[in-house]
Order: C-alpha cells, then structure tokens, then sequence
C-alpha cells in the first residue's frame, strides 16, 4: 500500500491569481469589475458576467480554476463583471437607488471597455448574464468576437426585472429575502432548483 502511495503525484491547485479591482463609472452607474492579467496584442478579452443573485467569484472561480483553463488564461486577459451590489461586502444602496433595467446593464458594458482600453471581448455569460451579455452584442457588434452563453433564456427579462427590484429592496432596507416563499423555485430554464442552490442565492440576496 506504501509502494502505490509513493506513486501517487499530487496537484497543486491554483488559487485564481489576485486581480486589479476597479469601480468604474457609468452612464447608468457604477460597475465594480476585476480585471485579471494585460491585454495581449490584438487579442480580445474575456469578458464574464454572472447569474442574477451571484458574483464573479462565486460563479466562474470553479471554471477559471481548473487546470485546463491555465492554457486559455495564458494567452488572454479576463474582466469579471460584478451586477450592481452583487461583489462581495457590497456597500448598501443608498435610499431611492434605481437598479438598472437589463438593457441598462447591457448599455454600461461599452463604456466599462472603453475606460479600461478593452478593444474587443469573448463573452462567458450564465443565465441573466448570458442574456446582458447578448445584448451587448446586438447593440455592439463590432465590440463582441464571440460568446459563450449558458442556460440563456430570451424571454427572461420580466422575472430578471422582478429579480433586481427585490436586490434593490433587500440593499436599502437591510432585510431578507425569503426565498422559500417570495423567489420562484425554478431556474429560468423550467428546472426546480434544488434547497441548497436556493440557500447559496439567498447569500447574494
């Protein structure tokens, strides 16, 4: 048994390197993104933009961790988009915040880019953010080279719109969201959502 062991090679895995954090003024806002790694040439950047009730880390860390993705991250910068109030120890929406419509969020990308010296970006959006992330595409083409889009759903905006209010409600008002009784218990795409998944959303709620 000893033998075998001695055998055995272990892994190290890769915490996701530290990025440049910025909070970056829109026409609709403020963005808080973070930016991993430079720009590389004429390459585009990967842009990521999460689930509604999630953040970067807690969406894409597991994707941007795998060994395999070392390859990609090699040869391209990453920006993660946080939706407003969603980054981690989010200051609290002061009172009368207006959360931004989900054509608003789409429109505050193109400036994000412009302010960081993005030319060009390959889109990774799951959910709310795979619909904010098509948008951007259709308003910006020539900003966008490609996009991989998860559980997207082109009929989604009035429950995202629903969505946002009850994030605006819970920031200003400092309460709870109870989603046992007040959030759908499905996914956009029809699926029950399962106890747990309900709780890691009520985190970011």
């Amino acid at each position: 048994m000893m033998e075998e062991l001695h055998d055995v090679q272990l892994t190290e895995i890769k915490p996701l390197l530290t990025g440049q954090e910025h909070d970056v003024e829109t026409a609709h806002g403020v963005l808080h993104v973070t930016m991993r790694g430079a720009a590389k040439g004429n390459r585009p950047t990967i842009l990521t933009y999460h689930d509604i009730g999630l953040n970067h880390k807690s969406c894409f860390n597991s994707l941007f961790n795998f060994e395999d993705m070392q390859e990609v991250t090699q040869h391209f910068s990453v920006l993660h988009v946080d939706a407003p109030g969603q980054q981690e120890n989010a200051p609290i929406f002061p009172t009368g915040y207006q959360y931004p419509s989900m054509d608003e969020l789409a429109e505050m990308l193109p400036s994000v880019m412009t302010q960081l010296h993005i030319k060009s970006v390959i889109g990774i959006g799951v959910g709310a953010g795979a619909y904010v992330l098509t948008k951007l595409a259709l308003n910006e083409p020539s900003l966008v080279e490609g996009l991989v889009l998860i559980n997207v759903d082109p009929c989604a905006k009035g429950w995202i719109d629903w969505a946002a209010s009850k994030v605006t409600h819970t920031h200003t008002h400092t309460q709870t969201l109870d989603t046992d009784s007040s959030c759908p218990q499905t996914s956009a795409g029809g699926e029950m959502w399962s106890q747990d998944k309900m709780n890691t959303y009520d985190l970011f709620f």
